[in-house]
């Protein structure tokens, strides 16, 4: 949220934040000890309008803004990460098929997906390739009329839930003249025959966020199910994931947020040698530094938003956001477990959750290291 929010921007604000403290913070205990998506409240969301907020109405998204939805993010991420991650995760199919989609393939997904009917899923990473698009393995070959995949994908976030539907799939089509390999983005629905959905992945955190191996076998789709251009798939997901990276560090800003305001509170309320907390020094440059940088992350995603609002180039802005949030939010996550004392260790406190949840804000969407290499390629560039 900029300098200057709108009255629609604050209703979005006002909305999230009683949904989150209303329906998702009574349930956080039970999410994260039983390791579960929480599809009731995914559902909710959906029927709030928050999970398909910056898409278009006639495809049952809400016709707001790429800022408004980063205040979601944040908001919900100030009471469990975990739980913005399937909306983010759901966000990177949603963009992908109303960019790059066929008008079939948006009246067919966009609907389900923008109103939390359904969630999607976007397969890009594998056990030996991540970042490097190169290292790639899953293959499409087209037989008559059907795409048939094979490989494996890993860490894919949404993949098995209960009302996962569309999964996309970047996968190896051909090698280009010059050697690299040609990569297609293909729509598998989940019940799909030949496609294999692992067990949950355990995590040190986002236990809310459904995540799993998916393994492809012989898996026949139809051959209208390829998104986009069979050859530049990768390229494709490469754009939608630079939105995906300002969410990210949105959700890092809400929870480096919610540590703060916890913190707060909890300094207030603890006695030591006879005074609160609030009252120590060193407890008070902590706090003023922690406002100060999670502020500074704020504005960040704030920039980055309102260039996507904006239709304008925002990578590298993006990768700055999700840089420099990423990292305030293991710091800010460190600093509240070291104000909370022994309680910052115990699971039933909040900030022990977020301080184990942070850290996969630094891979997830490319790792911190990649977005250094984007931003420094940018600047040479200028």
């Amino acid at each position: 949220m900029g300098f200057h929010p709108t009255e629609e921007d604050l209703m979005i604000k006002k909305l999230s934040k009683e949904f989150a403290e209303n329906e998702i913070n009574p349930l956080v205990e039970d999410i994260n000890e039983n390791e579960r998506f929480p599809v009731e409240i995914y559902q909710k969301m959906g029927e709030l309008g928050l999970v398909g907020v910056p898409y278009e109405e006639h495809y049952g998204g809400g016709g707001g803004t790429w800022t408004q939805f980063a205040i979601v993010h944040e908001e919900i991420s100030k009471i469990d990460s975990g739980v913005a991650n399937a909306i983010m995760g759901n966000c990177s199919v949603s963009t992908l098929i109303s960019t790059f989609g066929t008008e079939e393939q948006k009246k067919k997904w966009l609907p389900k997906i923008l109103t939390g009917k359904q969630i999607g899923a976007i397969g890009l990473t594998e056990p030996n390739a991540g970042s490097d698009a190169s290292s790639l393995k899953t293959k499409a070959e087209l037989e008559g009329d059907e795409w048939v995949l094979n490989g494996a994908k890993t860490f894919i976030t949404n993949s098995g839930t209960d009302i996962t539907g569309p999964i996309v799939v970047a996968a190896v089509t051909g090698t280009a003249e010059n050697g690299k390999k040609e990569i297609g983005t293909f729509i598998v629905p989940k019940q799909t025959d030949g496609l294999v959905i692992s067990s949950p992945l355990k995590k040190i955190g986002w236990h809310a966020s459904d995540t799993r191996e998916l393994t492809f076998e012989g898996c026949r789709i139809p051959k209208e199910n390829l998104l986009g251009d069979e050859k530049r798939g990768y390229k494709q997901a490469l754009q939608t994931i630079s939105t995906g990276r300002f969410l990210i560090a949105s959700m890092a800003v809400g929870l480096a947020q919610g540590c703060l305001d916890l913190s707060a509170v909890y300094a207030k309320e603890r006695q030591a040698f006879g005074k609160q907390l609030k009252e120590f020094q060193d407890i008070q440059f902590k706090i003023a530094e922690m406002q100060t940088k999670v502020d500074a992350a704020r504005l960040l995603v704030s920039r980055a938003a309102s260039l996507r609002d904006n239709n304008r180039s925002f990578a590298k802005e993006a990768s700055m956001s999700k840089l420099y949030a990423t990292q305030i939010a293991n710091e800010v996550a460190r600093e509240a477990v070291q104000i909370h004392g022994g309680y910052g260790v115990m699971r039933e406190y909040k900030v022990a959750l977020h301080y184990q949840s942070a850290k996969i804000f630094e891979i997830i969407e490319g790792t911190n290291e990649i977005q250094k290499m984007i931003i420094a390629r940018e600047v040479f560039n200028q």
